[in-house]
């Protein structure tokens, strides 16, 4: 049978890591926490929040990484720790919520981008998302090798892009006309903890994807050392942007302003640099373009594990010939995000149904963990995660909290995620005894 080929380095899986959260959402979510939390204090402090979120998170799954350097990551340590039929649910919601919604998302918000320099009709901008979501499939099809270069190319133009954006935020800031004196007594909405739960839904997606890393760890190069050190790397990289580029948004543009916009990075240059909007925008496209690249060549290899694993359509377990790629996992996945593009609706729906359930099953496989130290504390661990318990266990606190309010907040998102999960168990039974009856 033809193998995935190991060829992703170090450099390669941190670009990868780093590419997989900076796509839309630093850019195109602020304006959701600012009015969640209207305080330029507690905007910082949620942005760090995200980051610590995802640092614990990445020093957790570390260790996992570090035990399991499988094709499939997170399915690998939730199979690992539950058994067969989590692992299947995660699999399952990766395909038909998390990774499709994200790339359904991510296609739509590089069409709204694309309007600064081609107006689009709502069934243009539509048609012009489906048309990346297949094309970038297809690129990626071709080699992990192709696909490695072209994670490194966009996420270093990223990068520059938002350095960028920093630089001319501490150049063009006027201390007369904006201020920055965090006096934490005013502004301070009703319910603080809920609005910052809530805050954290645009944070989170815009932190979401530093795992991605796992997921390729079946083609990695020395993968017990070189995944942990890219999950890391890459959340601390991310962080560090993401505080910096906040800062910089509220030097340039009062909180009102910010509130008030779906396309701050752009309004936020603009507001110094005539022509800044359109330049930002060219920004953001390459960044959403290089996230989409990476969803569509990462999750895939999910399904690929469960298929080897005899949990899912053997067909998706199959090696293109050529290309050593998954091919056939990689287009069934364009194909429901496709589906998704045309049936479920706005930007903000789709970030909701995402995150809500991304964030469930991350603390489900953080939580692994402790059962791997209970269950086999003999196995060996090139990595042991720094701090333990409490820091996996501040990473599944929180993100926990974070889901219970989402529900509460956000049912309709929330509970659409949950229906396609409890839909997946059934689908489960019905692989399992189709495996058995093999066997037999």
């Amino acid at each position: 049978m033809t193998k995935l080929k190991k060829k992703l380095t170090l450099f390669g899986l941190t670009m990868i890591a780093v590419g997989s959260c900076i796509g839309s959402g630093i850019f195109v979510t602020p304006y959701e926490v600012v009015q969640a939390v209207p305080h330029h204090a507690y905007v910082l402090i949620i942005w760090v929040l995200g980051g610590v979120i995802a640092l614990t998170g990445a020093l957790t799954f570390a260790e996992l990484g570090g035990m399991f350097p499988k094709a499939g990551g997170v399915y690998v340590f939730i199979k690992e720790a539950y058994g067969d039929h989590w692992g299947f649910l995660y699999g399952w919601v990766i395909l038909l919520v998390i990774n499709t919604g994200a790339l359904a998302a991510l296609g739509m918000a590089l069409a709204e981008y694309f309007t600064f320099f081609v107006p689009l009709s709502a069934s243009g901008k539509v048609i012009f998302a489906i048309c990346v979501v297949l094309g970038l499939t297809l690129i990626n099809g071709i080699g992990v090798n192709l696909s490695q270069a072209l994670a490194s190319i966009f996420t270093s133009l990223k990068l520059l892009a938002m350095l960028a954006i920093v630089v001319v935020g501490f150049i063009f800031y006027e201390p007369q006309s904006v201020s920055l004196q965090f006096n934490l007594t005013e502004n301070i909405p009703n319910g603080l903890l809920g609005a910052l739960l809530i805050g954290l839904i645009g944070v989170l997606w815009s932190f979401g994807g530093w795992h991605h890393a796992s997921y390729l760890a079946g083609e990695t190069i020395n993968a017990q050392k070189n995944v942990p050190r890219a999950m890391v790397l890459g959340a601390l990289i991310v962080t560090l942007m993401y505080v910096l580029i906040n800062l910089a948004y509220m030097l340039l543009l009062p909180l009102n302003e910010i509130a008030g916009t779906a396309r701050v990075a752009g309004d936020a240059v603009a507001s110094v640099i005539p022509s800044g909007g359109k330049l930002v925008a060219v920004a953001i496209a390459i960044s959403i373009f290089g996230t989409i690249s990476i969803y569509t060549m990462s999750a895939p290899r999910i399904y690929f594990a469960m298929a080897e694993d005899g949990i899912f359509f053997k067909q998706l377990a199959n090696v293109h010939p050529r290309f050593r790629t998954p091919l056939n996992a990689m287009l069934i996945q364009a194909f429901w995000a496709i589906a998704l593009l045309i049936f479920w609706g706005t930007f903000s729906n789709l970030i909701t149904y995402v995150t809500f359930m991304d964030i469930a099953f991350m603390a489900l496989a953080g939580a692994s963990v402790f059962v791997f130290r209970v269950k086999n504390p003999e196995q060996f661990r090139p990595y042991k995660v720094w701090g333990y318990p409490i820091i996996p266990a501040i990473f599944v606190c929180i993100s926990t909290a974070f889901v219970i309010n989402t529900l509460i907040q956000r049912p309709v998102q929330a509970i659409a995620g949950l229906v396609f999960t409890a839909i997946g168990l059934l689908f489960f039974y019905w692989f399992k005894k189709r495996r058995e009856k093999h066997v037999d």
